[in-house]
């Protein structure tokens, strides 16, 4: 049996394995505290990448800031935390209080941390990131993460770390490392972010212009040049806001990167001005005709001589040929109104693959072509991109202010996001019914999870959501707290009950019979394992009779599943069954991928039992087993009734 390692990947070891594959003769073996570990040759590296290396203080282009290493080395640093669960705080799927089947996640936590954790877990399967960080605005509260000192180190030291994790400051444009502190900050996130990034996937980032700047350098470096979309601008205030010199500002920005070019949008909906528009219909269905002469800049056969040429119209049924012949025998031009000779939107090979959907039809004293422009095709209604410039009331701040007192009364919450605009991203960005991912790890009042309930209910979708927020405590004298809510979180988790509960109540009958609006709630915590898990040649002979049991005391069976999912890669919402085999507890996750056992004096009958099931996974505490016989023959019970079962301990 192999022994669980119970931490978060670790970033250098992933990188030189990556390295390793490209170059396996740049891998050596060197000697660290004792132990054989794997390194990279640099001088052999160099050889192979000689054409390409900047020596020393030559010049180059660059992005950099104080501290930029260390925080690279901190997205890279693996951790020993683990992820609990709280049931009492989740919702099962049909909105049942303390119900845990839902496939959505509500994480509470420092993000740095809840991201590494799930670095195995998750990793290139999330297909949306949004995010909208703290703006750096002097006010806002940013995490400090402390390179110069060790985590142990900083928690110590720091007086700022409570007994929920909290690692927030104040950045005053006072201070020297004003920009800097930011960097740091935001940096190690996106590159975490971007590994659990499917190979389609996108990501979303709300700023202003303060950082606007500085996140595009750093997003540049993190995605690349080449996979920056667009920076959106949201028009979220049209009366505009006088807390600027000079300007007015009435907008926001949404900065848009694909993790390659391999992202396809899902887009968005027809508005009901432009459905208005098909007004057309045959036996295709609805459609509306879109003139085939291009109009606008370059819009004259000088400018593209090879998109002017005739077509030939039936003038009985208005079909098209580019050939004319007795019945195709007028010819129609793209002429301008001021005689002057145009061009087609299409060229000649185009306009043939897709003569069925032209029309031709006198305007005037002349024959006009029109593209049909169908409502549905055979994928479905018709979807449009979104615009660089998002506007509408239904992005105002108002709004958004109002949709959120709606729901939650009192409990007040700064500058919540429009629901609208979540709503359309995720809808834009993702397909419903492929169980997309949507992450947000800068949640605040889960304005995201309430998007993401809509944009199912609307389209029957199977989209879950991965939320993670940072337990930030509510202003004692702020109404929230006064209503019992101590931390965002709290708020949160409110929110998205509250949401769920209403979409369904307000759709009755027409809410999708699987339409999930729950939650699991999970929250960051020290590892379950004891020092000596991690470190079992630091301790001594005197200490062995109080660590028999390498698990802490206070940690329950679901905690231990919880890390040990993370530790395996499973996803965090896979269905969980519990059963009971010989009088002992036993977890199936995912039906029947990962089996695990964390009761103690288990026999050969669970054991046996376990193995006929033949999981992929097999998980047991490294003293569960009731005798020396048992465990004596517990990989032969495995070899006869399950041979290719991983079996592992903790």
């Amino acid at each position: 049996m192999e022994t669980l390692k119970m931490h978060s990947l670790d970033g250098v070891q992933r990188n030189i394995e990556l390295i390793g594959e490209l170059f396996p003769n740049a891998i050596t073996e060197v000697k660290r505290n004792g132990k054989v570990e794997h390194a990279i040759d640099f001088d052999v590296l160099r050889q192979e990448l000689s054409d390409s290396i900047v020596e020393g203080r030559e010049e180059r282009y660059q992005f950099t800031w104080p501290d930029k290493k260390k925080a690279m080395l901190a997205a890279n640093a693996p951790i020993t935390a683990t992820l609990r669960p709280v049931v009492a705080d989740s919702v099962g799927k049909d909105g049942t209080p303390g119900g845990f089947d839902s496939e959505n996640l509500y994480i509470e936590g420092d993000n740095l941390e809840v991201l590494k954790l799930l670095q195995e877990t998750y990793l290139g399967k999330v297909k949306m990131i949004y995010i909208d960080p703290p703006y750096n605005t002097g006010n806002d509260m940013l995490y400090d993460d402390n390179f110069t000192q060790t985590s142990a180190e900083y928690m110590e030291n720091s007086g700022q770390l409570d007994k929920e994790r909290n690692r927030l400051v104040t950045n005053p444009e006072s201070n020297g490392r004003f920009h800097t502190d930011w960097l740091n900050m935001i940096f190690p996130r996106l590159r975490l972010a971007k590994s659990l990034l499917a190979e389609d996937g996108v990501v979303f980032i709300s700023i202003d212009d303060g950082e606007l700047d500085n996140l595009r350098k750093v997003c540049d470096e993190v995605f690349g040049s080449s996979n920056f979309v667009a920076d959106l601008c949201v028009v979220n205030n049209l009366k505009g806001r006088n807390d600027k010199k000079y300007i007015a500002r009435a907008n926001e920005r949404i900065v848009m990167y694909v993790k390659s070019q391999e992202y396809s949008e899902h887009g968005l909906s027809l508005g009901d001005d432009v459905l208005k528009e098909y007004k057309e219909e045959d036996s295709k269905g609805r459609y509306r005709l879109l003139e085939l002469r291009k109009r606008g800049g370059q819009d004259t056969r000088k400018d593209r001589p090879n998109m002017y040429y005739s077509f030939y119209v039936n003038p009985e049924t208005g079909d098209v040929s580019l050939e004319r012949d007795a019945t195709y025998s007028c010819e129609a031009l793209p002429v301008k109104s001021n005689g002057v000779d145009g061009r087609w939107r299409w060229g000649k090979e185009t306009a043939l693959k897709n003569i069925q959907y032209l029309y031709g039809k006198i305007v005037g004293n002349k024959y006009n072509i029109y593209e049909k422009d169908y409502l549905e095709d055979t994928e479905g209604a018709r979807r449009v991109r979104p615009k660089s410039v998002l506007g509408g009331a239904a992005y105002s701040t108002d709004v958004a202010t109002k949709e959120y007192r709606a729901l939650m009364g009192s409990i007040d919450f700064s500058n919540p996001k429009p629901v609208a605009l979540l709503e359309d991203l995720v809808t834009y960005a993702t397909n419903p019914h492929s169980n997309d991912i949507i992450m947000d790890f800068f949640s605040g009042s889960a304005t995201t999870a309430h998007g993401m309930f809509l944009s199912n209910l609307v389209e029957a979708g199977n989209r879950r959501f991965v939320l993670v927020q940072l337990p930030e405590k509510c202003d004692q004298e702020s109404e929230a707290y006064k209503a019992g809510y101590k931390n965002i979180c709290e708020i949160g988790k409110e929110r998205i009950r509250r949401a769920g509960r209403k979409i369904k109540e307000d759709a009755g009958l027409t809410a999708p019979a699987d339409l999930d609006i729950g939650f699991r709630c999970l929250r960051l915590d020290e590892s379950n394992m004891k020092p000596v898990y991690y470190t079992p040649d630091e301790v001594g002979q005197q200490d062995l009779f109080s660590l028999v049991d390498n698990v802490k005391e206070d940690r329950t069976p679901e905690d231990l599943l919880f890390q040990v999912m993370l530790d395996l890669g499973v996803l965090l919402s896979s269905t969980i069954e519990v059963k009971e085999i010989a009088g002992k507890k036993v977890f199936n996750v995912a039906d029947g991928f990962l089996l695990a056992c964390f009761d103690h004096d288990v026999t050969e009958e669970t054991v046996k039992a376990i193995a006929q099931m033949k999981p992929y996974y097999a998980v047991f505490r490294d003293s569960s087993m009731a005798n020396d016989s048992v465990a004596t023959n517990f990989d032969q019970i495995f070899e006869t009734y399950s041979p290719d079962t991983v079996r592992k301990v903790l």
